[in-house]
């Protein structure tokens, strides 16, 4: 019963385990990715090393922290997936920056090894399945990845954030579900109430008849 009373009068969303979605994931997978690229093809002087890894790392970041703050505020955990998706696109910046600064082409619909590279990105999300190829990649192979994966990764997240928008247009945010919630109660409290009243006035009916018919006897 109090189970059901927790689920019925509940105001608090469940938690979202970042873990299982696609593109948390693949920031964890760019992430890894760009700080290997970056220690590999940016020298110590070079700024770009800390700025390229620092941003994957925000982009991932921002997801968990957005995921655990939308328990109790829908309209945080858009606004971290904001800063998390604009992470993202500072990483891709910099490997695009990259491939351009060094004459290295960058792999669009038409080159030879495009399709292979979007397939293999699309049907692998998590580190431990790209870590075998790194070593083997060079920097020019290493930063389409990484473009690839940025591009995935803020496509995945502008369909969540649609998701998200759509239930806090149906269901609010944190202050119009508690208020549902404590509405919800005290309306229950009242049919309660109401029929523990119908119930008395019945016991007292029967009550009346039961002590006429003793003095008709």
């Amino acid at each position: 019963m109090e189970k059901d009373n927790e689920k019925k009068y509940g105001f608090l969303r469940k938690q979202t385990k970042w873990e299982d979605l696609y593109f948390y994931q693949k920031s964890v997978t760019l992430y890894q990715l760009s700080f290997i690229f970056a220690h590999r093809y940016y020298t110590n002087s070079d700024r770009t090393r800390d700025q390229l890894i620092q941003a994957a790392r925000s982009g991932k970041q921002n997801i968990v922290e957005g995921s655990a703050d939308g328990v109790t505020s829908m309209e945080m955990e858009i606004k971290l997936l904001n800063v998390a998706r604009s992470s993202i696109k500072e990483a891709r910046e910099d490997f695009e920056d990259y491939l351009t600064a060094h004459q290295l082409a960058k792999w669009s619909p038409g080159h030879a090894r495009y399709n292979g590279m979007l397939d293999f990105c699309r049907k692998h999300n998590k580190w431990e399945e790209y870590e075998r190829y790194v070593n083997k990649w060079n920097d020019e192979e290493m930063a389409n990845v990484g473009l690839t994966l940025c591009h995935m990764i803020d496509k995945m997240m502008i369909t969540y954030q649609n998701k998200l928008e759509k239930e806090f247009v149906s269901e609010g945010g944190i202050k119009e579900r508690m208020t549902a919630a404590r509405l919800g109660f005290r309306t229950n409290q009242k049919d309660e109430i109401d029929r523990l009243k119908a119930e008395i006035q019945q016991l007292k009916k029967e009550n009346d008849i039961l002590k006429n018919t003793n003095l008709n006897l």
